[in-house]
């Protein structure tokens, strides 16, 4: 045997002589060859073809994402489809083109002041100037006059005259948002404006003429505000001539996940890359609670999008609010008052001692936990909630032994 293969191998070196036992084994050693190679070549295309197959997938994924945001539903500045939103930019189009004041209420980083811009550019005052001021955020030794602007030398270190917003705004529009939060005192001075279209720098003594939309926001129910003692009764009749309600994030449907994808393409854009939202953020964004609205939405997608490589994920890491699945489980089982992850539902027939036991434990959780938050909001002290919870926390384990013991038998 070992003569034969070394005679083979001999005449397989030497052209010119092949053999019949010499060419049988060649030929097999060549179709092992070919069959190998073909098999590598199989192998290869296989590969090829799942790559191929799995970036069709990607660019398929990618242009449905896409899809979305090459022509977003706008209104304005406003983005959005459901019908809370559809109802919000009808009332925008009849009321933006007249002279009336607006009032504009909403929950915090609903988009007011993006209310606010759409009216101004949808009205006839769009060429002239939109000035916002927060009336929250200037101390109230300086809003007058930043409100009116004031005269050289009325006060220390007023080394020139200023013109006041009122003033620079003239032939268009000046929001005034968080408008509860402006001085009561003040708030004279601004009816006055607003009735007579005239206003005194400080330490002025000549009356300025000023031609301005007022549009003003709050992130508070106006009666509250009133009975609370925040603003003029006769000033809030003055500006909620026509009312605007901006509906919160958790109203509008599948807003949310339409504005992920565009804060997604936004992001792409200032950073040259090419993410894209993954199926499972998309479902996560589109259960959460957002109680900071679009605000909070747009934060936690930019955590997201900085975070993730090609496919956005967006988890707890992220900030991502609590998830709200039918009513939210609270330990005890109550059919009567349920919650949502934003509201609380009660049933006639709910005793008193289940609606306090749910609207403590739902604070808890809307709070994620924090049981000091969750206190101040109920307006009780910590120890009285530490208590109310291990009384709660009692009564379940007793439910749950008698349900293992088989209850009352």
């Amino acid at each position: 045997m070992g003569g034969f293969l070394s005679e083979t191998v001999e005449v397989l070196k030497a052209p010119g002589h092949a053999g019949p036992a010499a060419a049988t084994a060649a030929d097999a050693e060549a179709k092992a060859a070919d069959v190998g190679q073909a098999g590598a070549a199989g192998r290869a295309g296989a590969d090829a073809t799942a790559r191929r197959h799995g970036k069709l997938l990607q660019l398929h994924s990618l242009a449905q994402s896409r899809a979305a945001v090459v022509a977003p539903p706008r209104f304005g500045l406003l983005i959005g489809e459901s019908p809370a939103m559809k109802s919000l930019f009808e009332t925008i189009e009849r009321v933006a083109p007249t002279s009336t004041t607006v009032l504009i209420v909403g929950e915090s980083g609903s988009g007011k002041e993006l209310v606010a811009q759409t009216i101004h550019e949808r009205s006839s005052r769009r060429d002239g100037p939109f000035l916002a001021l927060n009336c929250g955020a200037i101390p109230a030794n300086l809003i007058e006059a930043e409100l009116f602007g004031h005269e050289k030398g009325s006060f220390t270190g007023a080394n020139r005259l200023h013109k006041g917003y009122f003033e620079r705004a003239n032939g268009g529009t000046l929001f005034l948002d968080e408008i509860t939060e402006m001085p009561i005192d003040l708030q004279v001075r601004l009816l006055r404006v607003l009735e007579t279209g005239k206003f005194f720098r400080v330490g002025g003594s000549g009356e300025v003429p000023t031609d301005v939309r007022i549009l003003a926001a709050s992130n508070r129910d106006p009666r509250q505000a009133i009975a609370e003692g925040r603003i003029r009764e006769d000033l809030i009749y003055r500006l909620s001539t026509f009312p605007i309600r901006v509906p919160p994030l958790r109203e509008r449907a599948d807003d949310a996940v339409l504005l992920a994808h565009v804060f997604v393409e936004q992001f792409n854009d200032e950073h040259g890359t090419d993410k894209v939202l993954s199926a499972a953020a998309e479902d996560r964004i589109r259960t959460a609670v957002w109680r900071g609205n679009v605000r909070e939405l747009r934060n936690v997608v930019q955590r997201a999008f900085i975070m993730s490589d090609d496919w956005i994920q967006v988890d707890d890491a992220c900030g991502l609010p609590i998830v709200a699945s039918g009513a939210m489980s609270t330990g005890l089982s109550d059919a009567s008052v349920n919650f949502d992850g934003a509201r609380i539902t009660i049933e006639i027939g709910a005793t008193l001692a289940e609606i306090e036991r749910q609207c403590i434990l739902s604070t808890l959780a809307y709070c994620r936990e924090n049981k000091r938050e969750a206190a101040k909001i109920l307006g009780m002290s910590l120890k009285t909630l530490y208590t109310r919870l291990a009384l709660y926390k009692g009564l379940q384990r007793s439910t749950t032994s008698e349900i293992r013991s088989g209850g009352d038998r």
